[in-house]
């Protein structure tokens, strides 16, 4: 292979695999230190010179002249040096810089840099994995399916040129994912493992319903409604609690949008997941009331401020509508406002089919826990 062969190699490498030719020669420059050092025994000392604009590349190996060659791996005499460079007049102690034929370096010692280039290789795509996922954290991205495993459910994902994988916990309740289908995912998290960089992508994570806003909404897009926290339980509910900043604009109008357009594009990305829109409050009181809806909520009492804990009164035809289906309502209530709820009826009367239900403080997760990924 010429030099210019070895070029444009890595120049069709580059626009390939986006691997930049400098880095490129760097793992070249790193094989044959290594090819040196097998075939010269520990000797790496070399000079390498690369001109990609002009296709040439040079190897020399430096030697130190010497008035009797001991090792003649690192040494050379007067005359050997001054017949290798006639320019020149050496003396001892001077080092010189002896051009390199890689092809008469050995077979191990080739297959050695060999070894090298093809772990700089790995290292590069590895690295570029890695700054393509960084790049994507806490965005949504469209990606599309390259395969599901019949045995999971898990779905192989390409993302731009990188792959990953879609566990069945984290897609949208009963979707059924086919090969081939455009799908938004949410990179959550990073991990780079030996095997290369995992991107932990989902559909069931709170930043998914916040991009698809800021996607759909172009209030909250240009920062006029703020989204000030999210609760999900994927494939089933999503509370959304969102402000102005802006006393004309009215925060829940402008995501729900003219006859509903902009929320129910978001519904049927996601499934048919329902989502409740309300209003943020300062005031835990209007805040946790809200938080509660569908329910008709007849009071709040702050129990506890440093807790975080408080007893919402609802009429008792309204207790079950507060506590939701298995308690999904009132837990997510709980998480969206970061609020220990008591639920209680008006009458302090529980029915047969309706016990009393106090959110553990375990239950609740902060509103920042629901949506940060950035």
């Amino acid at each position: 292979m010429t030099n210019k062969d070895l070029f444009e190699a890595l120049r069709a490498f580059e626009a390939e695999k986006n691997i930049p030719v400098d880095y490129m020669l760097e793992q070249i420059k790193k094989a044959m230190q290594i090819a040196c050092k097998n075939y010269y025994d520990g000797n790496d000392n070399i000079v390498f010179s690369a001109n990609p604009d002009k296709n040439m590349i040079d190897v020399k190996l430096v030697k130190t002249v010497v008035d009797e060659v001991i090792n003649p791996d690192y040494e050379v005499t007067v005359e050997e040096a001054e017949q290798i460079n006639k320019r020149k007049k050496y003396a001892v102690g001077d080092e010189i810089e002896i051009p390199l034929d890689p092809k008469k370096l050995g077979r191990i010692s080739i297959a050695a840099a060999r070894n090298a280039i093809r772990q700089g290789i790995r290292d590069g795509e590895k690295g570029q994995t890695l700054l393509e996922f960084q790049s994507k954290l806490g965005e949504m991205v469209t990606a599309q399916v390259e395969r599901i495993d019949p045995q999971s459910g898990a779905a192989l994902i390409k993302i731009g040129k990188s792959v990953a994988m879609l566990p069945k916990s984290e897609q949208v309740g009963r979707e059924n994912l086919a090969a081939g289908d455009y799908i938004k995912v949410y990179i959550a998290d990073i991990k780079d493992k030996s095997r290369g960089p995992q991107a932990i992508i989902s559909r069931s994570h709170p930043g998914l319903v916040k991009r698809l806003f800021e996607q759909e909404v172009p209030e909250i897009y240009d920062g006029t409604v703020e989204i000030k926290s999210i609760s999900r339980e994927a494939g089933s509910r999503t509370k959304m609690a969102v402000a102005s900043i802006n006393a004309d604009v009215d925060a829940i109008g402008a995501c729900i949008g003219p006859k509903g357009a902009r929320v129910n594009g978001i519904v049927e990305e996601l499934g048919g997941e329902k989502i409740d829109i309300i209003e943020y409050s300062e005031d835990p009181v209007s805040y946790v009331s809200a938080a509660l809806s569908p329910a008709t909520v007849n009071s709040v009492e702050i129990l506890d401020e440093e807790t975080k804990s408080c007893r919402a009164t609802v009429p008792d035809g309204q207790l079950s509508l507060a506590i939701g289906n298995k308690g999904q309502n009132a837990r997510l209530a709980a998480r969206l406002t970061g609020w220990k709820i008591d639920i209680r009826p008006a009458s302090g009367f529980y029915g047969e089919d309706e016990d009393e239900d106090i959110l553990e403080q375990d239950d609740v997760i902060e509103p920042a826990d629901e949506i940060e990924a950035e």
